[in-house]
């Protein structure tokens, strides 16, 4: 089969979508199948043209736009051309809260009659729900015969209820090879709780709201435990964090240690207990999965799409509230032996997104569309 993946944002860009997309394209091309992938980012080298990453073609079809900002005015006809050129069997369209580039590859997908996987990489809000239900019921994109699907169930049931004549949504999560991220039991100290979240540091991810939460574990531990956090990443909100840690007595607490790579991940993952993400808007969380397959127990909010993968008292902690994910923290602080129970079943199961059973669901969509195209 001949797949294009279409997306607002590739490399040299990185975010969840971006490196997602990547990995997928990366796990079908050593199955034997040919991929293409068609984004509106301009790339270092070739800002408008075709190159190959990873020994897969990009086709970077942009246009001079403020920021770089991923949206091209003319995208139907464009995608149109590239693929009449490619001949590919079916296009898979990857699409976050809002992505102009990506439904326009839809339009021009339906124009020639290929058959069109999308998968939404975001949750659908109280702002961009509406705005799918009136362009539907102007557009009947719905009717399309396109598959849609949600990384999780949380996203899945958001697209549902905006897009009632959508039907039931196929859920495609994220894939990860826990190899890749499995490293070995080391000794704990039980004086210290080491935390650690890998997110970008922006409101969405509630940097502050974590900092607070971490004031909040540390007066309810007291002397019995220390705390320490680290937040990997980097971002708008930044200095504020910084600012907020240094005003509220958290600089024994916490470090920012900016972007790391996949290496410079795995180190900090190897020094740490627990990973906590506050987030409340998240449709998959990438990286607390990475975090439990180093054997990290999560805590995490139980109403994001995380839920997928961390289920409360085996591979972390569910919670409703920041309040509660105080006192998540302070639980696993002050009673070890709850923590090595869900430490060690991280380590000895593996996630059903393992890519050979994501693979396996990606497949099944495809031959859906097929079907219906």
């Amino acid at each position: 089969m001949r797949i294009a993946h279409v997306s607002d944002c590739y490399l040299p860009r990185t975010g969840g979508i971006e490196t997602q997309v990547r990995a997928l394209a990366m796990q079908q091309e050593m199955r034997g199948q040919q991929v293409e992938i068609i984004t509106a980012t301009p790339g270092h080298l070739v800002r408008s043209g075709t190159e190959q990453i990873d020994g897969i073609a990009v086709h970077r079809v942009t246009a001079r736009m403020p920021f770089s900002l991923p949206i091209h005015p003319r995208t139907r006809a464009n995608v149109v051309a590239t693929l009449k050129d490619s001949a590919v069997d079916l296009v898979h369209v990857h699409v976050g809260v809002v992505s102009p580039f990506a439904w326009g590859a839809v339009r021009a997908a339906h124009q020639l009659g290929l058959p069109v996987v999308v998968t939404v990489h975001g949750v659908w809000g109280p702002i961009a729900a509406p705005g799918y239900r009136l362009s539907d019921s102007l557009a009947h994109w719905s009717k399309w015969g396109t598959r849609i699907s949600a990384v999780s169930n949380v996203a899945a049931r958001r697209i549902e209820a905006a897009v009632p004549a959508l039907g039931r949504v196929a859920v495609l999560p994220n894939g990860i090879d826990p190899q890749q991220w499995e490293l070995p039991v080391r000794s704990r100290d039980p004086r210290t709780l080491n935390l650690v979240t890998v997110m970008r540091l922006a409101p969405r991810k509630r940097t502050l709201p974590l900092l607070k939460i971490l004031r909040n574990a540390r007066s309810q531990v007291g002397a019995s435990a220390h705390l320490h956090l680290r937040i990997v990443g980097d971002g708008p909100e930044r200095t504020r964090a910084e600012a907020y840690a240094g005003q509220h007595g958290l600089d024994d607490l916490v470090t920012f240690t900016g972007r790391l790579d996949h290496a410079g991940i795995r180190e900090i993952f190897g020094m740490s207990d627990v990973y906590v993400q506050p987030s409340v808007r998240e449709s998959f969380g990438i990286a607390a999965l990475e975090a439990r397959c180093a054997g990290l127990p999560v805590v995490a909010r139980s109403q994001t799409g995380t839920t997928e993968f961390i289920r409360d008292y085996l591979e972390g902690l569910l919670v409703d509230s920041d309040a509660d994910m105080a006192n998540a923290i302070a639980t696993l602080a002050t009673h070890r032996p709850l923590l090595e129970q869900l430490s060690t079943f991280n380590r000895t199961h593996t996630p059903d997104q393992a890519w050979p059973s994501v693979l396996a669901r990606v497949d099944h969509e495809y031959a859906i569309a097929a079907a219906l195209g």
